[in-house]
């Protein structure tokens, strides 16, 4: 179904907008060029985090481990297509294809996710690739660090990215809902949203004890934020390769 024209123009302004700064060259420092801005909003998102996501992650890591398990298991399912045209378009046509199989399997003998054969089979679990890891790989550079409401550290180049990831998500465009039918609802909408909440739920929960040590633990927790999400950018844009026990593999 199409998207709608609103969301197209967003993504107009937005390239013509940021896209030229920095464009040329991946190496080139961020800058915290909205520094006084971004931390306001930081503190908007800590005050949000105690007040609604940590208490609701709270309560999902009492769920039995199969569920949780499956959720995230069903949340990776899904990201494959986002990171399968991504990898086509870096020029990554093994890791394409790795990806498309174990999208294949998971997602039919696997139940729609639910349960991982794909590893077993071979087809191993990468990290994600997205629209502003391909924007990186372009040679866009990062331009100037951002904090968003709720969504969190970004950066311009990023930011573009993350419409991307949301307009250009297969999943999203096939579910979305069509306001010109006899049933007019936004049933897609609400699914593509769900399914991005779960995932950041599971990871808030899977990190409560991390982010409670850093909180105590940093002099300038903004600044450890920032400095940890460019340089899990930076690794993820280079393909650097992160054990299954990094802590921080999904911090995106």
């Amino acid at each position: 179904m199409p998207v709608k024209k609103r969301e197209i123009y967003l993504v107009l302004i937005l390239v013509v907008l940021f896209l030229p700064l920095n464009t040329i060259n991946l190496k080139a420092e961020t800058k915290d060029c909205f520094e006084k801005l971004n931390r306001g909003v930081f503190q908007l998102n800590m005050v949000l985090d105690k007040a609604l996501f940590k208490p609701i992650a709270s309560g999902y890591s009492y769920l039995p481990s199969p569920v949780k398990k499956g959720v995230r298991n069903v949340t990776s399912n899904i990201s494959h297509t986002v990171t399968i045209p991504n990898n086509l378009l870096q020029g990554n046509i093994q890791g394409a294809l790795n990806e498309t199989g174990r999208f294949a399997i998971n997602t039919t003998f696997g139940i729609f996710g639910i349960f991982d054969p794909a590893s077993k089979l071979g087809l191993k679990r990468n990290d994600p690739e997205d629209y502003g890891q391909t924007l990186g790989a372009f040679g866009v550079g990062p331009g100037c660090y951002v904090m968003l409401p709720i969504f969190g550290p970004s950066t311009i180049r990023d930011s573009i990215g993350v419409v991307g990831n949301t307009l250009l998500d297969p999943f999203y465009l096939s579910t979305v809902g069509d306001r010109n039918m006899l049933l007019d609802n936004n049933l897609g909408d609400r699914t593509y949203y769900i399914e991005e909440g779960f995932e950041k739920v599971d990871f808030r929960a899977r990190n409560l004890e991390t982010f409670d040590d850093l909180e105590k633990n940093s002099i300038d927790l903004y600044s450890t934020v920032r400095s940890l999400y460019l340089q899990r950018r930076e690794n993820l844009i280079n393909n650097g390769a992160s054990s299954d026990d990094d802590e921080w593999k999904d911090f995106k």
